[in-house]
């Protein structure tokens, strides 16, 4: 592994982290309106599994996407615009924070239904399939999901047809206010995915090493056609499940001892150890990162909202019936 290398890892978990605070702070100023989850915490996840797939791959995110959106190539000038709801948006401003959609980079991205991008993974997977396309799916939800209907359909046919998808589940140990005890008897995940007979282990989701490595070897193994695989990153948000939330749940001690694992925290020192990072170069990346992020504020608050006359459009519905 090399310093560019890990410098960049560290560059994507600046900016998604930097990009939700500053989501956080539009939401509370009420330019950007409806639902807002924020990943942050567990920015070791998209900034290590991401960079592992090639163009031709596809992903499937959840309403906890933005920095997925952001490692894999989407511009954060379309996601801030998604997020203000303007038409430069990804979704041309009608999706919001929890769709965000880019054809191009194969982000088939969030999905406000738990568990609902499961199926569609295993959909995406069998096109490629198909199509004789060398395509991998990389599929994240929530340990929530795990509990749905369609996490064990979309397991089963996925293991059944040896399909090219890697599930990526994102454990952060609380479904929206339900700790994962409270609502599973087998808490692991991982030992629950290996019975559909695909290999699944545990990972240290708060490493951006340790996921990056992990995924790695999951996509070389799927990409040679040993079928689906199953990570289990064990991670957690530093933030309520979402701006609306209350938080009365978790115990504030709890959280701050989760702090002291902050992957972009313990990133830092060893690199810094090793020589690889300094002073200047941490500012200068927080620099860079902060000016795109600026860009994509300016850009959002200068872009148009959608024409009235075009609301209809994209909408499938009989309008003549009355």
């Amino acid at each position: 592994m090399t310093a560019s290398v890990q410098l960049d890892r560290l560059r994507q978990m600046l900016r998604i982290r930097r990009f939700e605070e500053r989501c956080s702070d539009l939401y509370r100023d009420e330019k950007i309106r409806g639902f807002l989850h924020l990943a942050i915490g567990e920015e070791a996840i998209a900034a290590g599994v991401i960079p592992q797939l090639q163009p031709q791959d596809a992903i499937v995110a959840t309403y906890r996407e933005h920095g997925h959106a952001l490692v894999r190539g989407v511009s954060a000038r379309a996601i801030m615009a998604e997020m203000y709801g303007k038409v430069t948006g990804t979704s041309r401003g009608r999706g919001g924070s929890m769709h965000l959609f880019d054809a191009a980079t194969r982000f088939y991205g969030g999905n406000a239904i738990v568990g609902g991008g499961l199926p569609l993974a295993a959909g995406l997977a069998l096109a490629d399939r198909m199509q004789q396309r060398d395509g991998v799916t990389a599929c994240f939800f929530g340990e929530g999901a795990t509990t749905e209907g369609e996490f064990h359909e979309a397991m089963n046919l996925a293991s059944l047809w040896k399909l090219p998808v890697l599930f990526c589940c994102e454990n952060n140990l609380y479904a929206m206010g339900t700790a994962i005890a409270r609502a599973q008897v087998e808490t692991d995940v991982a030992l629950r995915a290996a019975s559909y007979r695909m290999p699944s282990w545990p990972v240290d989701g708060m490493d951006v090493d340790a996921v990056a490595t992990a995924a790695q070897r999951a996509i070389e193994a799927i990409r040679a056609g040993d079928g689906p695989h199953f990570l289990e990153l064990r991670t957690y948000r530093f933030r309520a499940h979402s701006m609306f939330d209350a938080e009365l749940y978790r115990d504030k001690a709890e959280v701050e001892a989760w702090k002291a694992k902050c992957p972009i925290d313990c990133y830092i020192v060893p690199l810094r150890a090793a020589e690889v990072l300094d002073d200047a170069i941490l500012t200068a990346m927080e620099a860079e990162v902060r000016t795109e992020i600026d860009d994509a504020v300016a850009f959002s608050e200068e872009s148009a909202w959608e024409e009235v006359g075009e609301l209809t459009r994209f909408v499938l519905s009989d309008g003549a019936r009355k």
